[in-house]
Parts: C-alpha cells; structure tokens; sequence
C-alpha cells in the first residue's frame, strides 16, 4: 500500500522509463537538538493580535519540539506566569524580557534582547 501512496509523489515529474521505480527520500525529519552554547535565542515583546497585551517571545531554538517544550515549561515556572508554543516560538505572558535572558543564560544558552 505504500508503495501506491500518490500524495508523496506530488511535485514528481512523469517518467516515460518503463523501468523506473520513484524512491521516496528516508530521512529523520526531526533534526537533532544543538548544545546549549550553540543555541542563538532572541527574546523580544509582542503586542500583535492580542488586544494590547504584551508577549514575551523566545524564537531562534533549534531541536526537537519536544526539548523546545521542556524549556518552554522551564520558563514559564521560573517567571511564574502561562505561556504557550507556538510555530517554534515560546510565548510567555507579559514582558519578562529581563528576567528571561538571564534566565536562558544561567541554563548556558545565548540569548540577545531582540526589541
């Protein structure tokens, strides 16, 4: 049944080879977290979309989304406040900019005020 699947085919160009047989790529597609020290995070506010309330935004991880997750739930913890993930960004309720640099920098990452 694999082998008929037509939606990872999309995009392929018809072959007139009678003898061509389409090999779809197997690769991870869950990239391997970088170390701490590698990581570039930027933390900036956001008031777009949300009624005048203000974001705090960590973007810039690169790994799994399950370690984004865990360092998303960190966050949240130490500032006291919800927050979400969202399209690889950690949101955090109200403008803890500050205190989430320091925060990402005693954890080892780099992090940089963004606005």
């Amino acid at each position: 049944m694999a082998e008929n699947d037509w939606k990872s085919r999309l995009g392929v160009v018809y072959s007139t080879n009678p003898d061509f047989g389409y090999q779809a790529e197997e690769g991870d597609m869950t990239s391997d977290t970088l170390p701490t020290d590698k990581q570039r995070l930027i933390v900036s506010i956001d008031r777009k979309h949300r009624a005048g309330k203000q974001v705090t935004l960590v973007s810039g991880f690169v790994g799994r989304e399950e370690d984004l997750a865990d360092l998303a739930k960190i966050l949240k913890s130490k500032c006291g406040v919800g927050g979400t993930l969202k399209d690889g960004e950690v949101l955090i309720q109200g403008d803890f900019r500050d205190r989430v640099i320091s925060i990402l920098q005693t954890l080892g990452y780099k992090a940089k005020r963004g606005n």
